[in-house]
């Protein structure tokens, strides 16, 4: 079905375009993959439902905020504030996701790459401000925060029990990094059959062609990828 949902659009692209496909060369192909791959996005079928549906803040702690460019995080931080006031009044679900350590980090084993290089840092240990939600998001009541030891979402995380309990089959998630807890995310909630949208603006990573390329070509394989601003009017708010 997905076959052929995108031949379709293939021929839609090139008739817009009145571009014959014997005339597309290498880079004209390339331009329309992209568009069926954002197209086939929207024409998967992702709706909010607010009684199916979880919104999930992931990494928005004070350490990983403040890596980003004050000219990214401000307005990053700004519309994610917006979104969450969106959500909470449209009565879906907040979830917040955190990375955070006990002292000493027993979590972290030594195999582990990444996480002993962070272990050295002394960074993400509980009740450190730098581990905290940046203020200007924090949770409301009725907002639920995990806590994880790994990079996803679901690694080392009750998230899978919460969201069966409430019945929810849809996400919207976005966070920091692209390529760290957004990627892992996303594809273990494929993997589970979650229908999901990826808030692009929402998200960032150190390397913005990492970002680019996760968001216009990986993740558009398994999830929506939409705007906040299109989030919005999906939920009902301009």
């Amino acid at each position: 079905m997905r076959y052929m949902v995108c031949v379709v659009l293939l021929c839609v692209v090139l008739a817009l375009s009145g571009t014959s496909a014997f005339c597309l060369d290498q880079q004209d192909m390339k331009t329309a993959l992209s568009r069926i791959n954002a197209a086939a996005a929207t024409a998967s079928g992702f709706s909010v439902d607010p009684g199916k549906t979880a919104l999930l803040i992931m990494d928005y702690e004070n350490d990983i905020v403040g890596m980003l460019a004050e000219g990214v995080r401000n307005p990053m931080v700004e519309r994610a504030d917006v979104v969450l006031k969106a959500a909470r009044y449209a009565k879906i679900p907040v979830i917040y996701v955190t990375v955070r350590f006990r002292e000493g980090y027993p979590e972290v084993n030594p195999l582990n790459k990444m996480f002993s290089v962070l272990k050295r840092t002394g960074r993400f240990v509980e009740g450190t401000p730098g581990a905290e939600i940046d203020a200007r998001i924090a949770p409301q009541p009725g907002d639920i925060v995990v806590t994880k030891r790994r990079v996803g979402a679901f690694s080392t995380t009750d998230l899978e029990s919460i969201l069966r309990a409430k019945n929810v089959n849809n996400l919207v998630l976005f966070g920091i990094s692209t390529s760290g807890v957004v990627l892992s995310t996303v594809r273990w909630a494929a993997d589970m059959d979650y229908s999901m949208a990826v808030v692009s603006d929402l998200c960032a990573d150190l390397d913005p062609e990492v970002n680019r390329v996760l968001l216009e070509k990986v993740f558009p394989r398994q999830a929506a990828v939409m705007t906040s601003n299109e989030l919005l009017k999906a939920i009902g708010q301009k």
